[in-house]
């Protein structure tokens, strides 16, 4: 009787421990309040390189350029022609376009108002035109 009662005594004492420790420390399940926010406000964008030929471009670089920062991030396509960019405000717009070699895509923007989580823009590469010659 005496060593059940010690045990209880024991268990008893842990929890209350446990209690007064696990509120200092982050969740053991999950995130903070203030790490879900600032998750909500991140999405990504995705997609496709296709060469004038419609095959996926192999090596072709993809440009996103912060339009509040101006700050310009590359990916290089591989042999799929995919590319993608993770971790980027809900609340900036974005400029992105492809080019390989002389081939070049319009530019497209990926808008604040443009709501999804998982945004996908394919580009379909263009021959560059010569520039006319000056008289």
């Amino acid at each position: 009787m005496l060593v059940k009662s010690v045990r209880t005594t024991a268990v008893i004492l842990g929890a209350i421990a446990l209690a007064f420790v696990a509120p200092a420390s982050k969740p053991a399940f999950g995130q903070t309040r203030a790490e879900k926010r600032a998750e909500a406000n991140l999405r990504s964008v995705s997609g496709l390189v296709s060469g004038v030929d419609d095959v996926p471009a192999v090596g072709a670089v993809v440009q996103i350029k912060d339009m509040r920062t101006l700050q310009i991030r590359s990916f290089i396509t591989q042999a799929d022609g995919k590319y993608h960019f993770y971790e980027l405000k809900a609340d900036v717009d974005y400029q992105l376009s492809a080019r390989s070699g002389d081939a070049v895509s319009p530019a497209r923007t990926l808008s604040v108002f443009d709501t999804r989580k998982e945004a996908i823009l394919n580009f379909k590469l263009e021959e560059k035109k010569p520039a006319p010659a000056a008289n």
